[in-house]
């Protein structure tokens, strides 16, 4: 314990100085650093993707420097520093784990998001949903959505009832495509099957971003193949038939 306090105490040392000293980190705001905290989440969410786990480590590294800098903003007009968010959290983990700190019994991991939520509403939130930050990808708030209000309640019960509705979503969909619907109609349907989908990957436990983000993966490793060999025999892909190119891209699907 005591070498991760004086790690930490020498990080806000480093951080004091840089802010004091550093023409860069002098002049940096909430919003100035607001799309660069935004570009290392993600950039952490990559490296555990990858199960990088030395990337992991420095992406870390680079989202604490971020909470440290802000906190130290704050500080400067006496807003609050970084004690106060500790100690803020701290206060809110307590809160929100009766089974741990106080006598309520839970039986299983549902029960703690249900009592979460529960307190959180509590708190003064007006919506379970209120707390979905508007500007999160749609398919990540689609899966929060569904996952807080199922610690409500709301939700169904077996797999298979949450299938029949993907089916009939995508039947829908279908039926405004061959009716030549308004494209807001299709868009619409189209938005309800996703959803739908994103549904049932929750009940058969697959977490629906990191599905999507390794199959983007896959594609362009194998599309950047059939780009690389393609060039190699001399070919252009823009001169190259679909058959000409399958070629490659099965080739691809080998390696």
């Amino acid at each position: 314990m005591e070498a991760k306090l004086k790690a930490f105490e020498r990080l806000l040392i480093i951080m004091d100085e840089l802010r004091e000293k550093c023409p860069w980190d002098k002049k940096q705001t909430f919003e100035s650093l607001r799309h660069l905290t935004i570009e290392e989440t993600y950039e952490l969410a990559d490296a555990i993707l990858d199960n990088d786990l030395t990337n992991i480590k420095k992406e870390l590294g680079d989202v604490l420097l971020h909470i440290v800098f802000y906190a130290r903003i704050a500080s400067e007009t006496n807003e609050f520093d970084i004690a106060d968010v500790i100690n803020a959290l701290c206060e809110k983990l307590i809160h929100r784990h009766p089974h741990i700190y106080s006598d309520v019994v839970v039986s299983n991991e549902q029960e703690v998001k249900e009592n979460w939520e529960k307190l959180k509403l509590k708190e003064g939130n007006k919506s379970v949903l209120s707390g979905v930050p508007k500007s999160l990808p749609s398919l990540i708030k689609a899966s929060r959505i569904q996952e807080k209000v199922r610690a409500v309640g709301f939700d169904w019960d077996k797999p298979e009832q949450v299938w029949d509705k993907v089916q009939e979503e995508i039947n829908e969909f279908k039926h405004e495509i061959d009716t030549h619907a308004s494209k807001e109609k299709i868009e619409g349907e189209f938005g309800d099957v996703l959803f739908s989908l994103i549904n049932y990957a929750r009940f058969v436990e697959i977490n629906p971003e990191d599905a999507l983000e390794r199959t983007n993966k896959k594609f362009i490793k194998r599309f950047q193949y059939l780009e690389a060999e393609s060039a190699k025999a001399g070919k252009s892909l823009s001169d190259m038939t679909l058959a000409e190119m399958d070629v490659y891209w099965n080739k691809a699907k080998e390696l």
